[in-house]
C-alpha cells in the first residue's frame, strides 16, 4: 500500500494563522489609503466645481443663488436669471457630481466665512464637523 502525503492539519493551521497575521498587519494601511485616495478625489472635484462657478459667474455676471445651487452648473436656470448660459454647461457632468461618499454636494452663496460662496463635502460620516476622514472638505480647504 502507498502512502499518501498532503498537509496535516497542524501546518495548514499555521498557514491560516500567518494570512491572519499578515491580514491584521496589511488591512489597517490600505483602507487608510483608500480613504486618503476619496479626499483627494473629493477636492479634485471641488476644484472642477469651482472652475464651473467662476465660469458661469463670467457669463451671467454673478454666482448662482444658494435656492439655485449647483444644479446650475449643468441645467439652464427658468427665466432671465442667468441670460448668458452656457448651452453646454460648466462642468462636464449631466449631473451635479456627488463626493466619493455618495452625497451631494452642498452649496452656499455667499459663504459663511464672507467668500463669495462656499462649496463642500461633509466627509466620510456625512454629518457636519468630525475628523480625519470624517472631516468636511469645502473649497476653502483647497
Amino acid at each position: 500500500m502507498a502512502r499518501q502525503s498532503g498537509f496535516t492539519l497542524i501546518e495548514i493551521m499555521v498557514v491560516v494563522i500567518i494570512i491572519g497575521v499578515l491580514s491584521a498587519i496589511v488591512a489597517p494601511a490600505v483602507i487608510g489609503r483608500i480613504e486618503d485616495a476619496r479626499i483627494e478625489a473629493a477636492k479634485a472635484e471641488l476644484r472642477i466645481i469651482e472652475s464651473g462657478l467662476k465660469m458661469y459667474r463670467v457669463d451671467n455676471f454673478g454666482y448662482p443663488s444658494s435656492e439655485l445651487g449647483l444644479s446650475a452648473l449643468v441645467e439652464e436656470p427658468l427665466g432671465t436669471i442667468a441670460p448668458n448660459w452656457n448651452r453646454e454647461g460648466y462642468i462636464d457632468d449631466d449631473e451635479v457630481p456627488h463626493d466619493p461618499w455618495g452625497t451631494e454636494y452642498q452649496y452656499l452663496m455667499p459663504g459663511p466665512d464672507g467668500s463669495d460662496y462656499y462649496v463642500y463635502s461633509f466627509g466620510a460620516d456625512r454629518m457636519p464637523g468630525g475628523e480625519g476622514a470624517d472631516a468636511d472638505i469645502s473649497t476653502s480647504d483647497l
